[in-house]
């Protein structure tokens, strides 16, 4: 998974800006439980006061008070406050008795602006004080073991008390205090929202970036694979890692982005939280996480082979397809249809089974997780109540608490969403790499050599012999020949005796293992791949059309090619009878792989793209077995006639195809035993006069 992390690198600067609006999220999602608490604990409980302030004290009322404080805390109790004289300070005094209205033009003690240092010592002294006062009032209540919250609480009902004695309108003072609250924790709430829909946003961009990065770079990879590079994947892998297992990558994406960097930030922090509102409790949220982690760790366990033989399945579930469909003509006609179904049904059960299984895991993992939310929920319920009846926890913290270990709880489900999400994205990413991190055996040289643009295609091979990686003897061995311009040089010889791995060797779909290949007396090994290609034209043993027209498919070795070459090509090719017999003619449709032209046409059209070109070197592997007599005939003698320059080789099974070319190789389990002419063959040459002989009769072969 990580050597696929560059492909992120574009991505890096949203990446950043994604996680810092994430911590903006986690941080608005951990701020509303405490406004919550705050309103339950203040602004219900308490009437809307939060601190332990009088903001005003009656003069009478404050020596009354200050008689059970020290000297030391007496004085600063009087050093924070002033005095308020309603004839001196009118503007002043007028402002309190809007919201004072029993004040009865009496002076009164009005507290000064502090600091939070001073305010903390004041609001303890203040509580003291309080408390002494209620008690010399006869309040039956034990204010020594109480905790320091419930002692602030008794002294914010007893400020409740005295400020509604001097007018202060007490539902209105509350009701302000939680729509305050209320709006405020709305604005958080809009503001992480804003927050979530723009980390969406960024995640699917990102997402959707690397996948498209991926897919090219896969398909630029595969696009260079020599034949040595396809023969390891299959097709239908290719293109299973190609679509399935990138968009697993992506969809990974979205999650990791979304989740991975919020979960930590959301768990570390809501801990923190809990244990601020109650750290006799936090044993509550250390078991469900140990629970959670647990549970996560056998389904991580179970899961991970399950996530690599789903994607096997997936492979081998494309293959059969592909392969019916590309044989369905062949499956009728053995009546196989049967067989295929059952093939198929195998394959797609087993894949049906494995998912069902992983699916069912997942349908478990979920109410087992709900199950440890509620269990949390009812325990937090139960060991808060009885803190709140010994009076060391308020409703509201409780109610804090609850959410901040929902809140853990959740970012331990979204880390384990995670944790099944990576395994088969784990799997699919190996399989991507498999393809980007393989070695690619055949290379342009580092000081590549320039063509020999003088030059008109001569090929030479000398004494080149090869064998496939494996192997353990030579495909081809010592094969030595010329292919002068102006001539057709075939090559004949008996299934399997290395005929097409022969002429491969020329574009470097492989390369030689001994003995060198030059191209108007440069090495191709020596030339930039490109550079050798442009100057070959190839006609491959199946012939492969592509989805278009048959202008765009003639035009596919060179599309500056005007009509007049086209025409030309088409011509040589026997292909003008298929475009004009066509109501659309050039623009006539080809469907994906040529499947509304007949196998003989795709050949001649082949054959016509490879004219258009108009290449120094021509390559025929066996391009014309789908052709008939007559029409093989005709192309091979516009060929001779129109193509009197060029080098050409041409592979054939059939004689008469060959018999006309200007020298024949004769090969047997890779040897060149023959060469020459048909006449001196049918002399010098045992294997190609048994296969002459077999083919055609003693008139045809004089």
């Amino acid at each position: 998974m990580t050597k696929l992390i560059r492909f992120l690198k574009p991505f890096t600067l949203l990446v950043f800006i994604a996680i810092g609006l994430l911590y903006f999220q986690a941080m608005t999602d951990l701020a509303l439980p405490d406004y919550m608490s705050r309103i339950v604990n203040n602004g219900i409980q308490q009437g809307g006061y939060e601190t332990v302030n009088l903001e005003i004290v009656k003069t009478e009322d404050m020596e009354r008070m200050t008689m059970l404080l020290n000297k030391e805390e007496k004085n600063s109790i009087l050093n924070v406050y002033e005095i308020i004289d309603p004839i001196e300070g009118e503007s002043i005094y007028k402002e309190l008795t809007q919201r004072y209205s029993n004040l009865n033009q009496l002076p009164v003690y009005k507290v000064k602006p502090m600091d939070d240092v001073n305010k903390a010592v004041i609001e303890e002294i203040t509580t003291k004080m309080l408390l002494g006062i209620a008690k010399l009032q006869g309040a039956e209540i034990d204010f020594t073991n109480m905790s320091e919250q419930t002692q602030k609480q008794v002294a914010l009902g007893i400020i409740e008390t005295y400020n509604e004695q001097l007018g202060v309108d007490g539902v209105k003072f509350q009701r302000d205090y939680i729509v305050s609250i209320g709006g405020i924790m709305l604005l958080i709430a809009l503001a992480g929202a804003v927050a979530s829909i723009a980390v969406g946003f960024i995640a699917a961009r990102v997402a959707a970036g690397m996948g498209r990065n991926l897919r090219k770079a896969v398909f630029t990879k595969v696009a260079s694979f020599s034949n040595f590079e396809m023969d390891h994947f299959t097709t239908a892998s290719l293109i299973t890692r190609s679509t399935n297992d990138i968009t697993q990558i992506q969809n990974l994406m979205v999650i990791m982005i979304r989740m991975l960097f919020y979960a930590p930030i959301i768990g570390v922090g809501g801990i923190f939280k809990a244990l601020e509102k109650s750290s006799s409790m936090s044993w509550i949220i250390a078991l469900a996480v140990i629970i959670l982690l647990g549970i996560i760790l056998i389904v991580f366990s179970i899961a991970m082979p399950k996530f690599k033989a789903i994607q096997k399945m997936v492979d081998g579930l494309n293959r059969i397809i592909r392969e019916n469909l590309s044989g369905m003509m062949v499956i009728r006609a053995f009546n196989t249809q049967v067989f295929e179904e059952q093939r198929f049904d195998k394959a797609n059960q087993d894949l049906t089974k494995t998912n069902l299984f992983v699916n069912r895991i997942m349908a478990f993992l979920f109410p087992v997780m709900m199950l440890i939310m509620n269990g949390v929920t009812i325990l937090i319920i139960w060991v808060g109540a009885q803190q709140i009846e010994a009076s060391a926890m308020q409703v509201g913290d409780m109610m804090a608490f609850m959410q901040y270990a929902l809140q853990i709880i959740m970012a331990f489900l979204m880390l384990s969403m995670m944790f099944i999400m990576i395994p088969r994205a784990t799997v699919s990413a190996q399989r991507i790499s498999e393809v980007l991190d393989m070695d690619i055996m055949i290379h342009d040289p580092e000081t590549p050599q320039d063509i020999n643009a003088a030059g008109n295609g001569r090929v030479v091979f000398d004494n080149v012999s090869f064998k496939y990686p494996g192997a353990e003897e030579n495909m081809l061995k010592n094969i030595s020949f010329v292919a002068e311009p102006g001539k057709t040089t075939a090559i004949i010889g008996s299934t399997g005796c290395g005929k097409s791995t022969l002429i491969n060797l020329i574009p470097r779909f492989y390369d030689a293992t001994e003995g060198d290949i030059l191209i108007d007396g440069v090495p191709i090994h020596q030339m930039k791949q490109s550079d050798l290609r442009s100057i070959i034209g190839y006609v491959p043993q199946k012939a492969i059309l592509f989805s278009g027209t048959i202008e765009s498919n003639l035009k596919f070795g060179d599309q500056d090619a005007d009509e007049k070459a086209i025409d030309k090509a088409a011509d040589i090719a026997q292909a003008s009878e298929i475009i004009n017999e066509k109501n659309e003619g050039m623009l006539a449709p080809i469907s994906q792989g040529g499947t509304n032209v007949s196998g003989g046409q795709k050949q001649r059209l082949s054959i016509a793209r490879a004219l258009v070109k108009q290449p120094k070197v021509y390559i025929f592997d066996d391009s014309f077995s789908a052709l008939d007599f007559k029409t093989d005939a005709a192309l091979r003698s516009a060929m001779k006639t129109k193509m009197k320059e060029a080098t050409v080789l041409l592979v054939a099974q059939r004689v008469s195809t060959i018999k006309n070319a200007d020298q024949i190789l004769v090969l047997d389990e890779g040897i060149l035993v023959g060469h020459g002419t048909h006449s001196e063959l049918m002399e010098s040459c045992l294997t190609y006069r048994e296969i002459a002989m077999s083919q055609l009769s003693e008139e045809e072969l004089s």
